[in-house]
């Protein structure tokens, strides 16, 4: 077997071998690089170039040593799930940077971090005053973990006391021009009425690239033809129209009676889903 043929049938293999360790040791492995893994990934890496290139070397010693390699953080990451301590020892521990709104110089020292680089950090999560930060920690990932100040924190419908109806995830219906029926099961929508909606913004489905559904059964698209104007969609505030159009109506026929009792009646209907309008107002202007 020539030599090239050789070193291509060992790059082939050492590459399956490492996919499968990966694979093996988890998502963990490639998201987050502690100490131990850091090392480890280096050793693999190596190890599968030794074998795919050094031809006078045996194949089944490089394997053996990248299992070697592989079964180490493999059992190590297996006793961590059982003790705080191992995984403090293997993963570290993260240090405090910033508490209560004041930077721990000698921690920044332990990390040899400079001020420069706290900073950089800090830009990366958007945060570019430090006096907004309360707290910030360096986990043992190597990410900067930052809390801002109460006042400086973005407001939320909680903060104004509003209620919100629970959101799921918009699903793709339509992906490069192909309707995606999962997703529209998941729905609970069809191919008609995905047809129909594209029907009222006159688009049609070979020109759109993405289709989505969100939680109020909205359709939004994104078209191969940028220059081609869509329609935003009218459904929520059609919603809202009718309900308004249902107080107004209400509030008339409470007007054109002279009967007392149904009047009360009116208004108090007209009370209850003018308290609704109200309450739904935010989530349909969206």
């Amino acid at each position: 077997m020539p030599e090239w043929t050789h070193i291509g049938v060992r790059s082939v293999a050492a590459v399956a071998i490492l996919f499968t360790m990966t694979r093996i040791l988890g998502k963990k492995q490639i998201s987050q690089l502690t100490f131990f893994e850091y090392i480890t990934g280096i050793a693999l890496g190596e190890l599968a170039g030794f074998i795919s290139t050094d031809l006078e070397a045996h194949f089944m010693h490089g394997v053996t040593a990248m299992l070697v390699w592989f079964l180490i953080p493999y059992t190590f990451e297996f006793l961590a799930l059982k003790s705080k301590k191992l995984r403090e020892w293997f993963e570290g521990t993260g240090t405090v940077f910033i508490k209560e709104g004041k930077v721990l110089e000698d921690n920044l020292k332990k990390e040899r971090y400079t001020a420069d680089e706290l900073l950089e950090q800090l830009r990366t999560k958007n945060v570019f005053n430090l006096a907004d930060v309360e707290f910030a920690i360096l986990e043992s990932s190597g990410d900067l973990s930052v809390l801002l100040k109460k006042e400086n924190q973005p407001l939320t419908p909680k903060h104004l006391g509003v209620k919100t109806a629970p959101e799921q995830e918009s699903q793709a219906v339509i992906i490069d021009g192909n309707i995606m029926d999962e997703p529209l099961a998941t729905r609970g929508l069809s191919r008609e009425w995905l047809q129909t909606e594209l029907e009222k913004i006159g688009v049609t489905l070979e020109n759109v690239f993405i289709g989505q559904v969100d939680t109020y059964g909205q359709l939004t698209v994104d078209l191969y033809d940028d220059m081609l104007q869509v329609p935003e969609p009218s459904q929520k505030r059609l919603l809202l129209a009718t309900l308004k159009k249902c107080e107004a109506d209400l509030a008339l026929y409470g007007l054109a009676t002279d009967s007392e009792q149904p009047k009360r009646l009116y208004e108090r209907c007209m009370l209850q889903l003018e308290n609704v309008i109200e309450q739904v107002t935010p989530l349909l202007k969206r």
